[in-house]
């Protein structure tokens, strides 16, 4: 049987545990193309227009 871990060395693991897990969320965030984020959408990828379709306020 292992021996019982001390009270602070389980909090200490687990602030560890945390630091890992908010680096490794902010590396995701910021992770992806960087020269796309400013230009435009491309033709043929914009969103249709809206004049054929119904709508809730007649």
């Amino acid at each position: 049987m292992p021996a019982p871990t001390r009270t602070a060395e389980r909090y200490a693991r687990a602030l560890a545990a945390a630091l890992a897990a908010v680096a490794c969320l902010l590396l995701a965030a910021n992770a992806g193309p960087t020269s796309t984020a400013g230009s435009p959408a491309p033709v043929g990828e914009t969103a249709p227009r809206l004049e054929g379709v119904a709508s809730a306020d007649r």
